[in-house]
């Protein structure tokens, strides 16, 4: 390893220490270099023992000599200002960003329900700003009136409490429309933009074939006037504003794009004040630039927009963030296109979107897929572009491990077969809510017969024993339509079935879903909800609607209501 890649080391290793009270690891270190490296990503093996040599020699150092050997060595990293509390795991550093002056913006169109998607844009903006110790800023894209609804804020904003999200500022785009007016009116001035009265055909053909159309050699007066009719004159489709772009240029975006569009629908929050509304392209250009947004992220199929993007704020001479762009995220079989979603509940195909079988939020919360391993699945992704198409286990994985700490364990029985027992001991058992993580004891009563699950005894044979767990150790004694049997205490060489039990007497009856992938091969799978019949003990009843349970030898499921529960994983 040369001298310069250590001495690059070195200083990740100091700064990172001097922000954690004198202490870093090598893996956090070992994260930055990457971030900074890309190219060692192959050779990790052989960097990773001078990482850490180099870690454990700044750890050994007081906190005050590593502050001077940074102000003489790298006098550069003097300007952080504020310590970073949480190494964000998985997200490269910002480029030119400065602690504590990193404004980040998660800006969704309030035009349905959040699902993954959003959640991992949401997140990576949140996680940012944290790491820089920034802002964070939500703001509500609602410029296409005909497609947004009050429901879809109060969705949104819900959806982002419950993923523990806080924002510096929430506004709506449409709070600056008069402003992107004023714009629209300088770019008309200095003959940047023109209005066309083409057909919509006719624009699409010419720039299709790269050919200008008659409208782009108006004069700045014209386009004026044009402009003053789009307000009171011109009907929807009948003109539009356009950008001067280039119409010969490879990038398509660049050929003369919309900046400004009639749309005569009722605005949700502005009703009929405005009819003429600006596109995506112009208002989050504008919009990032007025927020003081030091670093806009989106998902990669914007990523020819950005030229556009720079060449708005360029033509108006305003700020320009520094714009990265990351993959979408999507699960295998779960699309999360409004396109397909809205016609699956119109047609009753499934019920509200908060189904089970939904990757949006409500039903990922309704599943119980909780916040802490949807931020956790998103980092470990890490800033790509990369398509993910992530299967559904991989996030299973970190909730398991989230829930498994503090879900209560339930017995359950299926398709019940009855056990008569002679001579019981007790007529209460106590039974462990957790095997190992002290979540206290609930008390069962065993009073007459008892319920088994039929695939626990289908094979079971006169004389055959069986350890009812927490109960004890019974005989079978006879097998007709009830089975019978007699407790025991012969516990010398024999080979118990353990199985879980049910006390008929109290049997709580329940209903779980459990929801399966929502297509295969891009067909809508008409068995992807099963529903299946249990009896479980009475307890149940006591636990609140979202209790996360694991039923024995069955998996995680979600207290739904007081009559069903969703299954959540295994």
């Amino acid at each position: 390893m040369d001298n310069d890649l250590k001495k690059e080391i070195r200083k990740i290793a100091l700064q990172n220490a001097v922000e954690h009270d004198g202490g870093t690891k090598d893996k956090i270190v070992l994260s930055k270099v990457l971030g900074s490296f890309p190219e060692l990503k192959n050779k990790v093996k052989d960097v990773m023992p001078e990482i850490a040599s180099i870690v454990s020699e700044v750890n050994s150092i007081p906190i005050e000599q590593q502050k001077i050997e940074i102000e003489n060595n790298f006098p550069e990293i003097l300007k952080v200002k504020e310590k970073v509390k949480e190494d964000r795991i998985g997200l490269p550093p910002l480029e030119d960003a400065e602690q504590g002056n990193v404004v980040t913006r998660f800006p969704p169109e309030p035009n349905g329900y959040p699902h993954i998607g959003h959640a991992k844009a949401a997140i990576i903006n949140d996680e940012y700003s944290k790491m820089y110790g920034g802002k964070n800023v939500l703001r509500f894209d609602d410029t296409n009136p005909e497609n947004e609804r009050l429901e879809y804020w109060a969705a949104i904003k819900v959806g982002l409490d419950w993923l523990g999200i806080k924002y510096d500022k929430i506004k709506n785009t449409s709070d600056d429309i008069e402003l992107f007016y004023d714009k629209c009116k300088d770019l008309l001035n200095q003959n940047l933009a023109y209005v066309c009265t083409c057909k919509r055909d006719e624009i699409s053909k010419n720039r299709k074939e790269m050919i200008s159309c008659k409208c782009s050699e108006s004069d700045p007066k014209q386009n004026e006037d044009g402009w003053d009719k789009m307000f009171h004159k011109y009907k929807p489709g009948e003109a539009i504003v356009r950008f001067r772009g280039n119409m010969e240029s490879k990038n398509t975006v660049m050929r003369d794009p919309i900046l400004f569009r009639i749309i005569d629908a009722r605005h949700p929050l502005l009703e009929k004040k405005y009819r003429v509304w600006p596109s995506y392209d112009f208002a989050v250009a504008i919009e990032d630039s007025l927020d003081g947004v030091t670093h806009a992220f989106r998902s990669k199929e914007y990523e020819l927009r950005n030229e556009l993007y720079y060449e708005i704020l360029d033509a108006l001479n305003m700020r320009k963030p520094k714009m990265g762009e990351f993959s979408r995220l999507e699960f295998k079989g779960m699309p999360v296109s409004k396109r397909i979603l809205k016609p699956l509940i119109d047609d009753g195909k499934v019920s509200w979107y908060d189904d089970p079988r939904l990757p949006t939020l409500e039903a990922l919360k309704r599943k119980g897929i909780t916040p802490e391993a949807i931020r956790k699945f998103t980092l470990s992704l890490g800033f790509t572009k990369s398509n993910t198409l992530a299967p559904f286990d991989s996030l299973e994985a970190f909730n398991r491990k989230i829930v498994d700490g503090n879900s209560i364990r339930l017995f359950m029985v299926k398709s019940p077969k009855i056990l008569t027992v002679s001579n019981l001991p007790h007529s209460v058992v106590k039974l462990p809510n957790h095997p190992s993580n002290d979540m206290g004891v609930r008390e069962v009563t065993v009073e007459g017969d008892i319920l088994l699950s039929s695939e626990d005894v289908k094979d079971l044979k006169i004389n055959d024993q069986l350890r009812l767990m927490g109960l004890g150790n019974v005989k079978i004694t006879s097998i007709n339509s009830k089975i019978t049997a007699e407790f025991t205490n012969d516990n010398h060489d024999v080979s118990f079935r353990k199985i879980q039990w049910i006390c008929q007497k109290n049997a709580h009856k329940l209903k779980i879903l459990i929801p399966h992938q929502l297509f295969i091969d891009d067909k809508f799978n008409e068995g992807s909800l099963e529903e299946v019949d249990v009896y479980t003990e009475p307890h149940y009843l006591e636990l609140k609607d979202g209790a996360e349970i694991q039923f024995i030898r069955f998996g995680y499921c979600r207290k739904d209501s007081m009559n069903q529960a969703i299954f959540t994983h295994k």
